[in-house]
């Protein structure tokens, strides 16, 4: 055997002892881990139903307990039960005195636990919960950690549905603050305190997405309670959500706007069109109403007025307006051929009568008769000037009756209310909507 052959013989069997020495040192220290275990939280050594001491292990002093989570997704803002969900990571640290334990020369960082109830636990629950459930696919998405120092952190996934009472009066132009509170449910403020770790204590996912939502800011605060009982600790987070307008503005605001607008094709059409401007009136108010009922089914019963109420109350006054200008104009048709064939008798009347006293009188009395009607004429008094008239007399009376006047009236009314409607709804909710922001 060579002298290199042996060299490398002796190199393998010093590997084997290295490695066989380090998993049994590996072995050697999860041992001593479980042995930290037993003997911190060992049978008669540790009962997790009693209360940590306070600060320094003061006992008249209340536990308190840091609070930060980790806001994983918001999956849905529900208008008409006034509710959202999210998925959070949750933590709660504190200090108990009786977990302390020797690190073995800072070889021992921590020790994990994966049953809550090995340790007393702080008795926080939110108080804005409607339905709430831990996740355990794989395992349990929970940890405990004890560090040397007695500290303990505590982490969970959640996934909760929370309530979050609404203000619709500017809706869809609204901006909303959910509220995600959390206190204590036996621990009054003399025992358990409840405080937001400094530094970052919410944070939020970078690509959070909400389909009709954008989260602007977030704000921490506290909101201890009294009652009966004492006083209790509160924590909350005030999320602020703004509604994105551009959705709305697609599938409401401008199919209203064409409705109003299909509506007013009714003044162009002939007055004699009869089934074609009922037919369009009938089906533009029956589209409206439609809609109507369609943005009031996906919103709750309340007992304000909304800024899509008057959106959609303005549109379908409009859309019924043009509907009741057809039957205005029809009645002012038949009146005008009315009046018409009453001065069409009229005239044969008097053209009969004309005649009939030609055959009966000379020239001289011609005469006199067209003096008498020429003293008539100027006889009547004089109508003061109307600017009106003046500038609807443009129009030859036979092609411009007071029916056709009026489909021109509304061709120039119509759409100058709808405007001037638009400017002042818009600039109203446009304005309260900035001036109610007050986060």
């Amino acid at each position: 055997m060579g002298t290199g052959h042996f060299f490398w013989v002796i190199f393998y069997f010093a590997s084997l002892c290295s490695a066989s020495l380090a998993n049994n040192a590996k072995i050697n220290f999860r041992e001593k881990e479980k042995k930290v275990l037993d003997q911190i939280l060992g049978a008669g050594k540790y009962d997790a139903r009693i209360r940590p001491s306070g600060i320094n292990g003061t006992e008249n002093l209340p536990t308190y307990v840091y609070v930060n989570m980790f806001l994983r997704s918001i999956s849905k803002i529900d208008d008409y039960k006034m509710e959202y969900s999210v998925q959070l990571t949750f933590r709660e640290q504190w200090t108990d005195e009786r977990l302390k334990f020797d690190d073995i020369q800072g070889r021992l960082k921590y020790l994990t636990l994966t049953e809550a109830n090995r340790v007393w636990m702080p008795d926080l629950f939110f108080s804005n919960e409607k339905e709430g459930h831990f996740h355990n696919i794989i395992m349990p998405n929970v940890y405990i950690r004890i560090f040397p120092n007695g500290s303990v952190l505590y982490s969970i996934r959640i996934s909760l549905t929370l309530a979050c009472p609404m203000n619709l009066k500017l809706y869809p132009l609204d901006r909303q603050i959910c509220s995600l509170r959390m206190a204590s449910y036996g621990w009054t403020t003399n025992d358990l305190v409840f405080l937001w770790k400094e530094g970052d204590p919410v944070q939020v996912v970078k690509n959070l997405h909400l389909p009709r939502f954008t989260l602007e800011k977030f704000l921490t605060d506290y909101c201890n309670s009294k009652t009966n009982t004492g006083e209790y600790s509160c924590l909350k987070v005030d999320l602020l959500f703004k509604r994105e307008f551009s959705y709305y503005l697609i599938q409401i605001y401008i199919p209203c706007c064409m409705l109003v607008i299909v509506s007013w094709v009714s003044f162009w059409l002939d007055q004699g069109a009869v089934p074609a401007r009922v037919s369009l009136g009938v089906t533009t108010l029956l589209t409206m109403a439609t809609q109507t009922s369609g943005i009031n089914a996906s919103l709750p019963p309340v007992s304000y007025t909304k800024a899509i109420d008057v959106w959609t109350g303005v549109c379908l006054t409009f859309v019924f307006g043009a509907l009741l200008e057809f039957a205005l104009v029809n009645y002012a048709s038949r009146s005008d051929m009315h009046k018409e064939n009453m001065k069409k008798k009229r005239r044969d009347l008097e053209q009969a009568s004309i005649d009939a006293a030609s055959d009966l009188l000379d020239t001289d009395s011609n005469a006199t008769f067209a003096m008498l009607r020429q003293c008539e004429v100027h006889m009547q008094a004089p109508k003061r000037p109307n600017c009106c008239k003046t500038w609807l007399s443009k129009f030859p009376t036979r092609q411009c009756s007071r029916s056709k006047r009026i489909d021109v009236i509304s061709r120039i009314t119509f759409p100058l209310v709808f405007a001037l409607f638009n400017l002042v709804y818009w600039s109203t909710y446009l304005f309260r909507e900035e001036e109610d922001e007050t986060f």
